[in-house]
């Protein structure tokens, strides 16, 4: 999980033995942003975030990630998909390309753009395989590119390599 500085600074208060309440005046936020950014921080799993519209890839995909004990999170469409990296800091995504509203070539776009979000991982699930495709995925800043139907073994391999890749 990627801290960023009110996550650090509610720990820091933390030790110091600042109660909730406390903590929320001193950051200026609210008492239940508080209290949904301790819980995240006590889930020490890698937290994967899948952004599918599709049930029959998005909810097997997510069992099978979760019995691998990873924190799986779910988007259905791109906006959804850059309000959930914003709220759950994610340490890796896996985005089809193919998404209601936003698409996932523009979600890619729009998080390796900007600073807070640049260095998550991202893994393009997609049916997508045409060559021009792949391309551009990678060039947006995609760490990988998996095409549909995939074998459930490779990505999970995949996973673990991004994971490794870009870990600190």
């Amino acid at each position: 999980m990627r801290l960023d500085d009110k996550d650090r600074a509610i720990l820091e208060l933390l030790q110091k033995n600042v109660s909730y309440d406390g903590i929320a005046n001193r950051l200026g936020i609210e008492r239940r942003e508080v209290e949904e950014r301790i819980g995240r921080l006590s889930d020490t799993r890698t937290k994967i975030l899948i952004v599918d519209d599709e049930p029959d890839t998005l909810i097997p995909l997510k069992r099978a990630l979760e019995l691998e004990d990873y924190n799986v999170i779910e988007a259905h469409d791109g906006v959804e998909a850059l309000e959930k990296v914003r709220d759950e800091i994610p340490d890796l995504m896996i985005l089809d390309l193919m998404l209601p509203g936003l698409d996932g070539f523009e979600v890619c776009q729009r998080l390796k753009g900007d600073e807070t979000t640049r260095s998550i991982p991202i893994i393009m699930l997609t049916a997508k395989s045409e060559v021009p495709d792949k391309v551009k995925g990678i060039e947006l800043g995609a760490d990988d590119y998996v095409t549909k139907p995939f074998d459930l073994a490779e990505l999970r391999a995949r996973i673990k390599a991004v994971l490794r890749r870009t870990a600190p």
